[in-house]
């Protein structure tokens, strides 16, 4: 299907996929299996030296999975995606694969718990090192933290779970100026609500599981490849180093994955040498329920971004409300950049402190009875968590007092509910919880 000129509405419901290649099938099949016959021996040897397109091992593409990585990087505006088998793969993938053996990753202090836990406590045991900037968007803080050993920026679109919304265009100028690569944590927004890719990112991850999806029933990661950064650089050697796989049997010679694949270096290099070699596959299941959940993204995020805006208007005037996290309403300090790069809003994720500390936000979640309590995001249910105790316990404490998430922190995902619903039982639990 040529589909260089359509729009998202249609890209999610038929971008990666043609029936004419899969007996006709309306909808993507599920391509259970662990290998593909080859035919003939000469097919199977074009085949592994890459001058035959064909599927050999669901290890290095599954067409189900295939499909999905197509259309993912499709909406995106992307030249290519590898999905994977979580997003905290994705965000593993991403980094390891920039920065060697040694390197430094520029970041700002507020991302997600695990994603932290990893930078802080587990990078730097395989040599990668890491520096916090206090404000992303603080151009002069941002260029003075990248060095000469610095591999790439890594932001969150919107951080998790203050909202804090990055400002890709400034942030990635930066990067480039310094010839690093900018990679974004897009998974709160997905690409129905910002496309990092047309503000300079150059690598974009989700935790597909997320609002991808959108209904809890898989886990996945994806990693998206904007195929302009020039990788031939020599802050990074290994995309012009000789690759044996890639030898070419007429020249005699190895040649290296810049060389062969020019622009999408990156997402060729990442599946042949980190998916293949570490193996955190996608399997055809997921992506089959990944690709179900695309198909109503638009209007799944347009609901709940409606929800997530008046139950953060509700929020603001309850009286046992001290803070709320929603840089989506009127009045935010980043109202002017949610206006110029989230017209359709920020996405159904927020988060407030309450009076009394812990016990109270304890008392609140066992009194609700529509939001349901676990740890994710992006479900068409509407779901509550308190951070601390379960998604971001791994934040040191003096990170969580800089930016006053604790034990009165409350963080909500907003579903596809009847608004009026998530409301009152947000109104009946905060009630219960203060009637001592």
């Amino acid at each position: 299907m040529n589909d260089s000129n359509q729009g998202f509405d249609t890209l999610r419901i038929h971008a990666g996929y043609n029936p004419d290649d899969h007996q006709h099938s309306a909808t993507v099949p599920i391509y259970q299996n662990a290998a593909f016959t080859l035919g003939t021996a000469e097919r199977g040897r074009l085949a592994a030296l890459g001058k035959v397109p064909a599927y050999t091992y669901s290890r290095l593409m599954n067409p189900t999975v295939r499909a999905f990585e197509e259309r993912v990087a499709r909406l995106d505006g992307g030249v290519d995606a590898v999905a994977v088998a979580s997003g905290m793969a994705a965000v593993t993938y991403a980094v390891l694969s920039l920065a060697e053996g040694a390197g430094r990753i520029v970041l700002p202090h507020d991302i997600y718990g695990a994603s932290l836990d990893e930078f802080l406590t587990l990078f730097p045991k395989y040599g990668v090192d890491f520096d916090l900037v206090d404000d992303i968007n603080d151009t002069d803080e941002l260029r003075a933290a990248i060095r000469p050993d610095t591999k790439a920026v890594f932001v969150e679109s919107i951080t998790n779970p203050g909202t804090h919304v990055t400002d890709v265009d400034r942030v990635s100028a930066v990067a480039h100026d310094a010839g690093v690569p900018l990679i974004v944590d897009n998974t709160f927004p997905t690409p129905y609500l910002f496309r990092p890719i047309e503000h300079g990112a150059d690598i974009v991850l989700y935790s597909s599981t997320k609002g991808l999806n959108g209904h809890g029933n898989a886990i996945g990661g994806v990693i998206v490849d904007a195929g302009r950064f020039p990788w031939d650089s020599p802050r990074f050697p290994q995309f012009t180093e000789a690759e044996f796989t890639l030898y070419d049997e007429d020249e005699r010679r190895s040649r290296s994955f810049h060389e062969v694949y020019g622009d999408a270096a990156y997402a060729k290099r990442l599946r042949a040498k980190y998916l293949r070699l570490f193996g955190a596959v996608l399997g055809p299941q997921e992506a089959y329920l990944s690709l179900l959940g695309l198909e109503t993204i638009s209007e799944r995020l347009d609901k709940e971004v409606r929800n997530a805006t008046e139950i953060a208007r509700y929020l603001k005037t309850n009286p046992h409300v001290t803070q709320l996290f929603y840089s989506g309403l009127e009045g935010d300090a980043q109202e002017a950049l949610v206006a110029r790069d989230f017209p359709k809003g920020i996405g159904a994720i927020l988060a407030f402190n309450v009076e009394g500390g812990e016990p109270r936000v304890e008392r609140i979640i066992d009194n609700t009875k529509v939001f349901s309590y676990l740890p994710n995001v992006g479900d068409v249910r509407s779901l509550i968590v308190n951070p601390i105790r379960i998604t971001h316990r791994e934040i040191p404490f003096d990170l969580r007092e800089k930016d006053n998430i604790g034990g009165s922190t409350i963080r909500l995902s907003i579903g596809l509910e009847d608004v009026r619903d998530l409301i009152e039982d947000l109104d009946q639990a905060i009630a219960k919880a203060y009637l001592d």
